[in-house]
């Protein structure tokens, strides 16, 4: 039911010759500068990915072709595993949605929408909202299992360590076929120039379907003050753009316009036909400010399918920035006109106030895509392929994994999109759960009813592993193993402290606790602080290194908390500077746990410097790392999501320096070899 990665995919084990350790089922291998991060799955994972617990669709969709597998080589097979439990209500859900064979710039079925997600590239582009090569690569293959028709993985000219996560999901997902023949276009993002387009090709060409997504803005204020171009130059800027990318070989070329809707619709006939000529098979339309009404924005769209020389040709895409809050409206406003593919990415996370929200398009286009969207070309019944019970547990990975947190109230997967406090509401709910809700969450994969272990079992100190990962499941967290183990051992720790047992929100504060495991360079394991109104705030925190040594520091500050992160800063060695700190209590009550979410932003010229290309502004930025951590004591909370935001950054500066020279113009990247600390005594 849970279980269902079930490729049985397995990488030999290799000690990485750097750091000289492998935690975590993550394994680090050195080619000539190159790193390769592997899962590897164990023996117990791999039973519980038995192929007893299979389930085949009936209604498969077009096989890949034969020769195509045979060009790539050998390709795993992936089966989605059906419920534990013998419901076929429940097996249903799980069942793969038919789809139309994938051809570039074509789509047999004119009702067919495909889905193209930019968690990964877009979303990613959200301040703190940074991710580590294996996290991004957990997030595509949840994507997968979700069904989406291309997953754009990166920019891959921004740094050497995104340009090996884009890589790693082409090698990876991007040749995990399912059984029903079934598998994501992978696509890099690049500006409208060689060097940019040579890398993400070289990125995304391992994958079965590779793609190239190429941009320039169209629109005269970005012209005018960003490019300092005339519209001719832009012009053939794109052409020439396009034509290179289907010169290496690349047979599904996306162009997109950007500031589409602010630009001339004249000038946007021009180049669009041109850049068709050039060999775009997609034409994505960007709402890049959030600029359009939906009318104005689905007139667009309308006006382009009919006066664009070629517009048969390809498929009309759009990408809708929420910064009006019309994101979803625009993007099916452009559905109900002709565009058959639409971007977005889950909870909606994205540059300013996010983007078109997966899970919002989807769901509107399963309940009203058959009976709302007449006009455009087909019969108007619209459909995708998503399998929505995945949608819980993607959109979940991706809050734990970002820091990004839904809003309560978010539209189908917020903490209160399925709560009923009015006492009106909860009659109707009694009677008819149909009278206030117009889906269920079983359908997008939050269970509820007889058979939730919440409504009878107590979690406890004498709980076992089985009852907490029954609840994490029934919450909508998919766990493998190894982080189902690591959150059981958290739960076990704070189960003798807590008196009561845990609640749902405490096992959901654990799981962000969790969240930055699978980068767990260093590791708290112990602490203890002094403060008060007289005498000045002390901390000695003990860490365990990567070469499992205990090392220990104390030092001063204005208080227990900045004297706490003053000393691991000593003890690992970083120069960082502190964004954000907040916290707050899980529930009620003295014994409350408490949440801690930090973004630290590595200090500018230092040994962490982290500079990276921004694909919108073409300027370099500081990337920011963001960390959780909960316990019952606030302070040890707070020194674990410090540790948990400097593990991410040092993650992902040992694999920026283990990939070699620096492609985006900034500066080498540099070890982390600042000045030693003062350690007062090792174990």
């Amino acid at each position: 039911f849970w279980h269902t990665d079930a490729t049985n995919h397995h990488t030999k084990p290799t000690a990485c010759k750097y750091y000289n350790f492998s935690r975590n089922n993550i394994t680090m291998r050195f080619f000539p500068g190159a790193v390769l991060a592997a899962l590897s799955l164990g023996a117990a994972s791999t039973a519980a990915f038995s192929s007893n617990n299979k389930i085949i669709s009936s209604r498969s969709s077009a096989s890949l072709k034969s020769p195509v597998a045979r060009v790539r080589g050998t390709i795993s097979t992936t089966a989605l595993s059906s419920s534990m439990s013998t419901d076929p209500a429940i097996a249903e859900l799980y069942k793969r949605k038919s789809r139309p064979e994938y051809i570039p710039g074509r789509i047999d079925d004119p009702d067919y929408v495909r889905i193209f997600d930019t968690t990964l590239r877009d979303g990613e582009q959200s301040p703190g909202a940074t991710l580590t090569s294996s996290e991004k690569l957990e997030i595509a293959r949840n994507l997968a299992k979700l069904g989406v028709d291309i997953i754009e993985a990166g920019f891959p000219i921004a740094s050497p360590d995104d340009f090996a996560g884009v890589k790693q999901i082409a090698d990876v997902v991007g040749n995990e076929v399912f059984e029903d023949g079934y598998v994501p276009v992978i696509a890099g993002l690049s500006r409208a120039n060689e060097k940019d387009i040579a890398r993400a090709w070289d990125a995304v060409k391992g994958a079965i379907r590779p793609r190239i997504h190429t941009f320039i803005a169209t629109s005269e204020i970005h012209m005018r003050s960003k490019l300092n171009k005339t519209p001719d130059e832009v012009v053939a800027i794109a052409v020439n753009a396009v034509k290179y990318a289907k010169s290496l070989g690349c047979d599904d070329i996306e162009f997109s316009p950007e500031d589409a809707g602010r630009s001339d619709p004249e000038f946007l006939y021009r180049i669009l036909a041109e850049t068709i000529d050039a060999g775009a098979t997609t034409l994505n339309i960007p709402d890049t400010t959030g600029w359009n009404m939906p009318w104005e924005f689905g007139e667009l769209i309308k006006k382009l399918r009919e006066n664009v020389r070629g517009a048969e040709n390809v498929i009309f895409s759009t990408h809708c920035q929420n910064d009006l809050g019309l994101a979803t409206a625009n993007s099916l406003s452009g559905a109900l006109n002709g565009a058959r593919q639409l971007e977005c990415t889950i909870n909606g996370i994205g540059e300013r106030a996010g983007n078109a929200s997966l899970e919002e398009i989807v769901m509107a286009l399963a309940l009203k895509g058959d009976e709302q969207f007449v006009g455009g070309p087909g019969t108007g019944k619209l459909f995708t392929a998503i399998n929505p019970v995945y949608i819980t547990p993607t959109s979940k990975m991706v809050a734990e994994y970002t820091g990004m947190k839904c809003q309560p109230h978010k539209a189908i997967v917020g903490a209160n999109a399925f709560q009923h406090e009015s006492g009106i509401h909860q009659d109707g709910m009694i009677k008819d759960k149909s009278t206030y809700e117009i889906m269920t969450p079983e359908s997008i994969g939050l269970m509820r009813g007889e058979s939730q272990s919440g409504a009878g079992i107590v979690l406890g100190k004498h709980s076992g592993r089985n009852a907490v990962g029954t609840r994490l499941r029934e919450l909508g967290y998919d766990l493998d193993l190894d982080k189902l183990n690591a959150v059981f051992a958290r739960f076990k720790e704070v189960a003798e402290k807590k008196k009561g047992g845990l609640d749902d929100d405490d096992l959901e504060s654990l799981v962000s606790d969790q969240s930055g495991s699978m980068n767990e360079l260093w590791k708290v394991t112990g602490l203890q602080a002094t403060t008060g109104l007289s005498g000045i705030p002390t901390a000695t925190v003990k860490l365990m290194g990567p070469d499992g040594v205990e090392r220990y520091v104390s030092s001063t500050g204005t208080g227990p908390v900045d004297a706490v992160y003053k000393a691991i800063d000593q003890i690992i060695g970083v120069e960082v500077t502190l964004e954000s700190y907040a916290m707050n209590s899980v529930n009620e009550g003295i014994e409350a746990l408490a949440s801690t979410r930090v973004v630290v932003v590595p200090t500018m010229d230092g040994p962490n410097d982290s500079a990276v290309m921004d694909a919108q502004t073409s300027q370099l930025r500081e990337k920011k790392f963001s960390g959780s951590g909960s316990d019952t004591d606030i302070i040890t909370s707070s020194a674990r999501a410090y540790v948990s935001a400097l593990n991410k950054l040092l993650t992902w500066k040992m694999r920026r320096m283990a990939n070699g020279a620096d492609q985006t113009g900034a500066k080498d990247a540099v070890a982390v070899d600042g000045e030693a600390p003062l350690v007062v005594g090792a174990n």
